[in-house]
């Protein structure tokens, strides 16, 4: 058996006392710390009220707490006049990994068909090899205040909502496309009613499952409403009238986007548009989108 000599002594000691003596070490504190977690509990008292949960997470999981502080701005908002309220988005690019999965979650909660995408995110990248790094901008509809779309729409079918957004009536559309060739931020696709296994043995059901978009529920048929319209983003409204937030804010992974009420100055998204890092996509045109950035 290998054998460690002390320097100041000429006793040995075995590798097996020397394990042995850990052993009992790691033994002891993990009893220390288990017995000062018990009494923790124990001071604390019984009958706490279940309203500081929320609290105690939202401290230890601090992105969370802004995702709770959207929420009840949200509830807040809701409760005024629809044209006391402007929605507006916020998106920090320096959080934004990439991952897309508010592009995923916003093509499962809409039922979105292929070709059809409301919240792209492009890649860039930049810099001088091999000094180079990549960048993501998700980019969702703009929901300009001046909004070129509406303008050059025949029917009407494309208006904008006293509360700011954007939106689309499936029944008026025509499927001219003059509003696609307007967007000056190409925020807007066609559907041509495709379906994702269209072509192979058998059609899936869940290609058929209605959507509620604009709080309508309608099924995926063929010469119906919403195929052969224009579609966008539309900041997830029927979600915001069921007091949720839109499904690309809850399924962030990096808590990059941001969403409320703009016309409340007590709101996250009026702090975060008065930083020194916002800005807007293609503010000379005058179109004044209620998406904002931050670098």
């Amino acid at each position: 058996m290998s054998e460690i000599t002390k320097e100041e002594g000429t006793q040995k000691v075995s590798r097996r006392q020397i394990i042995s003596d850990l052993a009992k070490a790691t033994f002891g504190l993990a009893a220390g710390v288990a017995v000062v977690s018990a009494t923790k509990v124990q001071a604390e008292p019984s009958g706490a009220p279940q309203e500081q949960l929320p609290q105690s997470l939202s401290k230890q999981i601090p992105q969370d707490q802004m995702v709770l502080r959207m929420q009840r701005e949200l509830y807040t908002a809701m409760q005024k006049p629809v044209d006391q309220r402007q929605w507006a988005m916020v998106i920090d690019q320096r959080k934004c990994v990439g991952c897309s999965s508010c592009t995923v979650g916003c093509k499962a909660e809409n039922k979105l068909p292929p070709g059809v995408i409301y919240r792209p995110v492009i890649e860039e990248e930049y810099g001088t090899f091999p000094n180079v790094a990549r960048r993501f901008l998700p980019r969702p509809c703009m929901h300009c205040t001046n909004s070129p779309c509406t303008k050059v729409c025949p029917v009407g079918a494309t208006y904008k909502r006293e509360d700011g957004i954007v939106s689309i009536d499936y029944d008026k559309c025509i499927g001219c496309r003059y509003c696609i060739s307007a967007c000056p931020y190409g925020a807007r696709t066609f559907d041509w009613g495709d379906y994702y296994t269209e072509g192979t043995p058998e059609l899936q059901k869940y290609e058929l499952e209605p959507a509620f978009e604009y709080g309508e529920k309608r099924a995926r048929t063929k010469n119906e409403s919403p195929i052969n319209n224009t579609r966008k983003c539309h900041f997830c409204l029927h979600r915001l009238n069921a007091g949720m937030l839109p499904m690309c804010v809850t399924t962030c992974i990096g808590r990059a986007t941001y969403f409320g009420d703009k016309s409340n100055p007590e709101s996250l998204v009026s702090e975060l548009i008065g930083s020194s890092r916002v800005l807007r996509l293609k503010e000379e045109l005058g179109t004044e989108p209620n998406v904002y950035y931050l670098l």
